[in-house]
């Protein structure tokens, strides 16, 4: 498997006409813009994160794309996520983003979500909904 079946969450996420840059395909920042729209949804949506007032939050450590293949406006991006490692504290999101229906890779990548605590910034464990979820998603 190493199409958008080897990722067990999926998103589709539409682009804009403003993620297109004066070379005719989606910038590479937006890349990791839809990184964080698959993670942040998913904690949200199925882990129960508040990102407005609960006390444990999670912050980027590490981020990497490998870029594939252009995304085009108005093409939507089929996104893939799994988690590669969980600790006590981290997570290593794997990611794959998708055109084509899914069957060619425009990029891949990883993201690392330290989770700490929301006042001292100091790490924590992972919430026990959050990590559930996480899990859940396990490669």
């Amino acid at each position: 498997m190493s199409g958008l079946d080897a990722y067990p969450h999926r998103m589709t996420i539409p682009t804009r006409w403003h993620d297109n840059d004066v070379y005719g395909h989606v910038n590479n920042v937006e890349y990791y813009a839809f990184f964080d729209t698959i993670i942040n949804a998913y904690l949200i949506q199925e882990g129960g994160l508040d990102i407005l007032q609960g006390p444990t939050i999670g912050l980027c450590a590490e981020s990497h794309c490998k870029f594939t293949a252009p995304l085009v406006f108005p093409e939507p991006v089929e996104a893939g996520m799994r988690v590669g490692h969980l600790g006590t504290s981290s997570v290593r999101y794997e990611i794959g983003l998708f055109g084509d229906k899914g069957e060619k890779a425009a990029g891949r990548g990883w993201f690392v979500h330290v989770f700490v605590d929301r006042e001292t910034r100091r790490p924590q464990p992972i919430p026990e909904a959050i990590r559930s979820a996480l899990e859940r998603l396990a490669a």
